[in-house]
Order: C-alpha cells, then sequence, then structure tokens
C-alpha cells in the first residue's frame, strides 16, 4: 500500500489569486524597468542639448563683444565715433513703499511686477513701457543690466511663477516643462531670451517671479531725489549694475 501512494504523483498548483499577482506584478515590474531606462536616455539626451546650446550661446556673447571692440577700435582709428546700438532691456527695481502712494501709481508698478518694496523686474524696453515707468519714477530706479547680472539675478534670486506659486528655479525640468513649446529647456536658453529679448521674451519673463532684493550694502543716498541731483530714484543706465550688485 504505501509503495503505491509514493508512486501517485500529486499535481500541485498555485491558487488562482497568487498566480494573477505574480502575473501582474512581473508585468509591472518590468514596464517600471522601461520607464527608468527610457527616462535616463531622455534624460541624458536633454543634458547633450543644455551643454550644445550653452556652448553656442557662450561662443556667441564672445563674438559680439568682439564685434564691439573691433568696431570701437575701427572707428578711432578712422578718427570717428562708434555709437552702439540702443539698448532693448531695462532692469527695474523699486525703492520706495506704499506710503503716500497714488491709486494710478499703485496699479502701474503692480504691472511692471514690483509690488514689493525693493523687488526688481525685466522690462522690455518700447514706448508703452517708457510711457509706465514716467508714471512711476520717482518710486523706482532702472537702467541697463549686463549679461553678467542676468546671469547672477536668475541663478541666485530666480524663482518660477507657476499656478499662481513661488518655485525656485533648482531644475532645467520646471523650465522645459513651462516654456519647452517656445523652445526654452534651460535655465541658460532662459538667460539667453532675456539678454538678447528674443521673440519668446514675453513668455520667459512672464514665467520669471519679481526678483526679491534686500537693501543695498551701504545704504542708498536720498530716495527723494533724482540720480542725475545726486539722488537714487530714475535712470542710472549701466549704473544700474553696480547697485543690483549690492542688492542680490
Amino acid at each position: 500500500m504505501s509503495t503505491q501512494k509514493s508512486q501517485i504523483q500529486v499535481e500541485q498548483k498555485l491558487p488562482e489569486n497568487i498566480a494573477k499577482r505574480q502575473s501582474r506584478d512581473s508585468k509591472l515590474k518590468a514596464l517600471i524597468y522601461k520607464r527608468r531606462v527610457d527616462r535616463l536616455a531622455a534624460n541624458k539626451q536633454a543634458r547633450a542639448l543644455w551643454e550644445k546650446n550653452a556652448q553656442a550661446y557662450e561662443a556667441e556673447y564672445k563674438a559680439t563683444d568682439k564685434s564691439l571692440v573691433d568696431n570701437i577700435r575701427k572707428a578711432k582709428a578712422d578718427g570717428g565715433f562708434y555709437v552702439p546700438a540702443e539698448a532693448k532691456l531695462m532692469l527695474v527695481i523699486r525703492i520706495r513703499g506704499i506710503n503716500t502712494l497714488n491709486p494710478q501709481v499703485r496699479q502701474t508698478l503692480r504691472l511692471l511686477k514690483l509690488r514689493q518694496l525693493h523687488n526688481a523686474a525685466f522690462i522690455r524696453i518700447n514706448k508703452a513701457t517708457i510711457e509706465m515707468i514716467r508714471k512711476v519714477e520717482p518710486y523706482i530706479t532702472y537702467g541697463y543690466p549686463s549679461r553678467t547680472l542676468i546671469k547672477n539675478l536668475i541663478y541666485k534670486r530666480g524663482y518660477a511663477k507657476i499656478n499662481g506659486q513661488r518655485i525656485p528655479l533648482t531644475s532645467n525640468n520646471i523650465i522645459e516643462e513651462q516654456l519647452g513649446k517656445s523652445g526654452i529647456h534651460s535655465v541658460e536658453d532662459l538667460i539667453h531670451e532675456i539678454t538678447t529679448v528674443g521673440p519668446h521674451f514675453k513668455e520667459a519673463n512672464r514665467l520669471l517671479w519679481a526678483f526679491k532684493l534686500r537693501g543695498p550694502r551701504g545704504g542708498f543716498i536720498a530716495k527723494r531725489r533724482s540720480f542725475i541731483n545726486q539722488g537714487d530714484w530714475g535712470n542710472r543706465e549701466d549704473l544700474i549694475n553696480d547697485l543690483a550688485k549690492r542688492m542680490i
């Protein structure tokens, strides 16, 4: 009897629910692995594109600087003067608070993204923005930012406005999600678009939250006097770079 029992092969089957769970888990594991591989490949390709664009921008900046120097030297050698092209970009900084603020002035400051004291924002220079600047000139100081200042502001004080929230620019993926359709995929692309006032400047500048700066080291001179009268408000032209550097 015992010999017959040993010869009987009992067929063992997994319960149906366990078999289905194992099949499901194996499919999910394969899918997760595939997604991870695809994501790593996409990230590698994106990093290569970002690096390529950054190198192209650096070469463009160097060529522009060299062209400016060559033109100045050529004009000097010919006994003339070289007049650079007019600036297209302006950095505006609010230097006064809300006391005795006219409602129209307050609204104009909001349109310029200058809601708080020491807020700063990039403005494209055109007829409309110049008229807005004139309305609020005693409350702001402005000038033409250098490429180095633009880069420092975005890297050190840059935040994105996404769904009404202030999000730090800690990853190129944030810019890719918001401005990828405009051809802006990284921080370097964003800096280039702002610096050159490119075709998608409006979208790029709209993404940036107003820069929140601190009071300048050494303080202001006289906020109620214009810059040309040894005060603070008004047009500083290239000297805005020195002020903004002390406020970053």
